[in-house]
């Protein structure tokens, strides 16, 4: 469920589905958020369910060949990458709704680059930013006036890792600005092979104002962007 690996695999999405549709779609079909909320009764079930075991090894074997595979198309043509990865930084990617901090073409398309870099073998790590509420839904009133609607991004319940720092502690990073520094801790979500780490400034270390510098996606004026 920590691999994004499955969102490009509709025989690995449905097993998800058939563990709990009504909780699936209530998750907004994020696997780590459905299994944490999965009651007893249903995972006693589930464990007795000789062909779910089968669907969840195969899965798991075919991810792990999937992982190891080092006889794709960079690995025979574009060798000296392994040294030299590609970086590759935008505003938003679009990997899933799982991972709501994208809005439209521009996320889908710097999605779609981290799929098909892991499916090609091409080394690549992308950065973004971790937007604690993404970007708004559109909601109507009775009068039919549109508002901004926000949901808070719990990353503790969504793919993402937080990246940790040679001491073993969460990795900070810092950017100097006419304000001074703004720290951002690092959380990774995996990506097939490809690994994409988000920056979120939403730490203790930074004052009010800057904690929800990355909080909205395209949100604010022209300072905060």
């Amino acid at each position: 469920a920590q691999n994004l690996w499955w969102t490009w695999r509709d025989d690995v999405r449905n097993i998800y589905h058939h563990m709990d549709p009504g909780l699936w779609r209530a998750s907004n079909h994020n696997p780590v958020e459905m299994l944490l909320r999965l009651p007893p009764d249903r995972w006693e079930h589930l464990a007795a369910d000789p062909v779910l075991h089968a669907r969840v090894d195969r899965a798991f074997r075919l991810q792990q060949n999937y992982l190891a595979d080092r006889h794709r198309w960079c690995d025979i043509h574009a060798g000296p990458l392994r040294a030299r990865p590609v970086a590759y930084f935008c505003a938003e990617f679009g990997l899933h709704e799982s991972l709501p901090i994208y809005s439209g073409g521009l996320g889908i398309l710097a999605g779609d680059h981290l799929k098909s870099a892991s499916d090609l073998g091409l080394p690549m790590a992308a950065v973004g930013l971790l937007y604690r509420e993404g970007y708004f839904r559109q909601a109507l009133s009775p009068e039919g006036q549109q508002h901004d609607a926000y949901t808070q991004n719990d990353p503790e319940r969504m793919p993402l890792t937080p990246v940790a720092g040679p001491d073993g502690k969460r990795l900070l990073v810092g950017a100097e600005t006419a304000q001074g520094t703004l720290h951002a801790q690092v959380w990774r979500a995996d990506v097939g092979r490809c690994r994409l780490f988000l920056l979120d400034a939403d730490v203790d270390r930074n004052g009010p104002e800057a904690r929800h510098l990355s909080r909205r996606l395209y949100g604010g004026d022209q300072t905060m962007r």
